[in-house]
């Protein structure tokens, strides 16, 4: 196991064309797992959507190169190919065309954060207690996402078993990787390296614990123009059937727009009382991938007698 990971984070001649390869070749198969629908689907589509993958490619960009400042350009250049070029790939197949491209400053924010973030990360070389405080972060989201993903299984509501088993397998890689080894410690250096260690592991896991507990709550709050109404009197009223799914005010009578205050995935009925005036709409909030979708859909207008 050790031959294999000193071989990966450490034992790769890390060239500008092996950065522009690999760069292109993760493209490549980000879009062909999302051009596919039965791989856009899978724990392989989330590769087009979360980190999770590219902090790993990340890594092995970092722990390859030979100082700080070639780790931030390299790791800075491989995010401003890859990332393009997975929308690029999309275009003739999406119905969006180019409008896919709408979506890629999500990963232009990430880009511009690569370099300051692999410049500092470089540090993971070294191995010791900085190296520890480095990962804390990159834990604490692996954490996270691995909690939350087997909440959704247990729900019913994913069956990515593979992203799961990839965010916790991770975790040990790193700590297994580049994590002190205490045991060649000694003195003040080894109780050190336990502190740091232990604080490295601990702390991200238990910020992921709370987190995590807090993983059903969406905390989306939106605007949205109820279908089918022109405008409502500034008496108008909201009935919600389950309002652990959303709570619904209406905020511009005028032009019946009704704020959401979303708080989980599901569906219910609300109902719109303005007079002697009654709408019916069932809202659906699902999870695309991207983004939180809101689906309201208007029943028949009653009258009430």
């Amino acid at each position: 196991m050790r031959k294999i990971t000193d071989r990966v984070f450490g034992g790769i001649s890390m060239t500008w064309p092996k950065v522009i390869v690999f760069a292109v070749a993760t493209a490549v198969l980000t879009a062909l797992f999302l051009i596919v629908p039965v791989l856009a689907d899978s724990s392989l589509g989330r590769m087009g959507v979360y980190l999770d993958a590219w902090i790993l490619f990340a890594v092995i960009i970092m722990s390859n190169c030979k100082k700080p400042l070639e780790s931030a350009v390299k790791v800075f250049v491989f995010f401003l190919v890859s990332q393009p070029l997975i929308y690029l790939f999309q275009v003739p197949f999406s119905w969006q065309g180019w409008g896919i491209f709408r979506y890629y400053g999500y990963w232009f924010i990430w880009t511009l954060l690569t370099f300051p973030g692999a410049f500092i990360g470089w540090y993971i070389t070294r191995k010791d207690w900085l190296s520890a405080l480095i990962f804390m972060p990159v834990i604490g989201y692996l954490a996270v996402t691995a909690y939350s993903i087997t909440r959704q299984v247990i729900d019913g509501t994913s069956s990515h078993i593979f992203a799961i088993l990839f965010c916790v397998g991770q975790i040990f890689i790193y700590i297994f990787t580049f994590f002190p080894r205490i045991r060649d410690l000694s003195g003040k250096a080894r109780t050190a390296a336990k502190a740091s260690v232990g604080a490295s592991i601990a702390l991200p896991l238990l910020i992921a614990g709370f987190l995590g507990l807090r993983s059903n709550e969406l905390g989306l709050i939106t605007a949205k123009t109820l279908p089918g109404i022109e405008s409502l009197s500034a008496e108008a009223t909201v009935h919600v059937e389950d309002e652990s799914v959303a709570e619904i005010t209406i905020s511009i009578p005028e032009d019946a727009i009704a704020a959401f205050n979303v708080h989980k995935y599901g569906s219910t009925i609300f109902t719109v009382y303005d007079g002697d005036r009654m709408y019916a709409f069932l809202l659906n909030v699902e999870d695309c991938g991207k983004e939180v979708i809101l689906e309201i859909l208007p029943s028949d207008t009653f009258e009430s007698g």
